[in-house]
């Protein structure tokens, strides 16, 4: 029998990164919409520390100001690409899982656009 637990422990460590990661930009985020004062220190802290993960978003959509409170759509964007990215990553894992002849027969069957199982 195979060893699984690297598998499990790839997929552990995939689903923290991307909670941290996660938790830091909804804190971004609700920083923002509840504009808080940039220079504070927590409010610089969670910003240069999430600024390299939001960038690459950062003018996909544009700002929504109202009174002093910023909607940073492209936070929001980013949570949601980076959720797709974990995902995919953990069914890249998967796929080093072992099966047995009769479960890969199975699977394949369903994949057959030839023959699709209902």
């Amino acid at each position: 029998m195979t060893n699984l637990k690297p598998l499990y422990r790839g997929t552990q460590i995939t689903w923290f990164v991307l909670n941290v990661l996660e938790s830091l930009l909804a804190i971004r985020f609700v920083l923002k919409l509840l504009g808080a004062n940039p220079l504070a220190g927590f409010s610089q802290f969670i910003y240069s520390v999430t600024y390299v993960f939001a960038q690459p978003f950062l003018n996909v959509f544009r700002m929504t100001r109202v009174a002093g409170s910023t909607i940073e759509w492209t936070t929001l964007l980013a949570m949601l690409i980076y959720y797709f990215i974990a995902l995919a990553i953990v069914r890249l894992i998967f796929m080093n899982k072992p099966v047995s002849q009769g479960e890969a027969e199975v699977k394949l069957d369903r994949q057959d656009p030839e023959n699709p199982v209902v």
